[in-house]
């Protein structure tokens, strides 16, 4: 109400003491309720506060919030009305959660429990920090300590299915934590949510990791493996487990398997030293494993080396392929068609580990352009079609990668499809 009185006054010229406030602001609600609208805000654009409401917390607003958005749109500050639509709890709990959850598994599954990558991709977009951060900083969000749940756990997801049980409020409860100070990982072995304990438990367990490097590029650069085949990269990366002849021909090699492997293969190679662990015979469904990484000085029996031993699994397909030896990465796809992807001349295209290689993909043009795709998807409620929806992408585009604030991205894409 405090905005909602100085905005009175300033439009009608009348200095309002608390009192008289007070009673222009209820009278202004009462006439909301009865339909008469309000001075200086048009039906038209209550209806429009209420559509961006509705689109970024999920839920209608009260009376109160209804006008004080209307009367910000009416003075042309949606930046503001949208704040005050994302400042309900539902906001992070609802919409953030159910957008994110799909990213979190490799069914894309939205019916999944609150667990420490979804949190953590809230927790950024929440605190308004650079978005890219989820793909490599030392960062995780768990509850605030003083709420008295269950310890955060690199083996079982006890403390936010607690968060969510207990309705506990996102906007509160969750606090940013170094994630190499709970996981057990060091510092340079953080990657953001790659090496969140509920990436770990989808994308690391079992398989080759390349799992890892496929469900990042098809989350957070909006591109699958398909839409990135390129036969032009040389070969030389490619692991043994690949038959170079497929049912005895070669030529689905050449032409098919070798247009995505030779650029994921030499990416994947990030991963080397993680994996999950957990018991199959006691825990089949991995309840509670957890996320392993072999650290400087440890030897996998299987390689001699601290490569996992899933990187020489079904080494006989082809025992002349590439043998892993340690986590060194190269980004193939900076030549050829994939350059597109818009990958940063500032960074080398090369590194050795997961948090430099997160750095490679979540500076890429192609990873701002997904977030304000998936925004656009979530808020428009539709895919964009036209000149206008093409040219509203490319304009907040550049928004998001002035200081990459992806609740700002929220905020003009609710503007923009505000019409009811």
């Amino acid at each position: 109400m405090v905005r909602l009185k100085a905005r009175v006054g300033r439009k009608n010229g009348l200095p309002l003491n608390r009192n008289t406030a007070h009673g222009v602001a209820r009278l202004l609600v009462a006439s909301l309720a009865l339909g008469l609208g309000s001075p200086g805000v048009s039906a038209g654009v209550r209806e429009q506060a209420k559509v961006m409401h509705d689109r970024l917390a999920g839920v209608p607003p009260s009376q109160a919030v209804l006008l004080d958005m209307a009367a910000d749109l009416e003075a042309g500050d949606y930046t503001s009305a949208a704040y005050t639509a994302m400042d309900n709890e539902a906001f992070l709990a609802v919409t953030l959660k159910n957008w994110i959850t799909p990213w979190t598994n490799r069914d894309q599954d939205v019916f999944r429990d609150l667990n420490d990558y979804t949190a953590t991709v809230i927790g950024v977009i929440r605190d308004e920090r650079d978005f890219r951060e989820i793909l490599y900083s030392d960062i995780l969000y768990t509850a605030d300590p003083d709420l008295g749940l269950a310890a955060y756990s690199n083996s079982n997801n006890t403390q936010y299915q607690q968060l969510e049980t207990q309705g506990l409020p996102l906007s509160t409860a969750l606090v940013p934590v170094q994630q190499s100070q709970v996981n057990g990982l060091p510092e340079a072995a953080t990657a953001g949510v790659m090496t969140s304990r509920a990436a770990a438990k989808e994308f690391f367990i079992a398989g080759t990791n390349r799992a890892m490097f496929r469900f990042t590029l098809l989350n957070h650069l909006c591109v699958d493996l398909e839409q990135v085949k390129d036969t032009s990269r040389p070969p030389d990366r490619i692991r043994q487990d690949v038959s170079r002849s497929p049912g005895g021909d070669s030529r689905v090699f050449l032409n098919n398997c070798i247009a995505c492997h030779s650029g994921m293969d030499p990416m994947a190679q990030a991963f080397a030293y993680y994996d999950f662990e957990f018991n199959p015979g006691a825990d089949p469904d991995a309840v509670n494993g957890s996320i392993h990484y072999n650290g400087s000085g440890d030897i996998d029996a299987a390689t001699g080396t601290r490569v996992e031993a899933k990187y020489h699994i079904n080494s006989a397909n082809f025992s002349y392929g590439f043998v892993t030896p340690d986590d060194r990465w190269d980004n193939y796809w900076r030549q050829g068609p994939n350059r597109n992807l818009g990958w940063d001349s500032g960074l080398p295209g090369s590194g050795s580990g997961a948090k430099s290689m997160g750095m490679e993909l979540a500076h890429s043009e192609a990873f701002a352009q997904c977030q304000v795709k998936k925004v656009f998807r979530a808020v428009c409620l539709r895919e964009p079609g036209d000149a206008d929806d093409r040219s509203h992408l490319s304009g907040t585009t550049a928004l998001f990668q002035d200081g990459y604030n992806l609740k700002k991205v929220f905020a003009e894409t609710a503007n923009y499809c505000k019409q009811p």
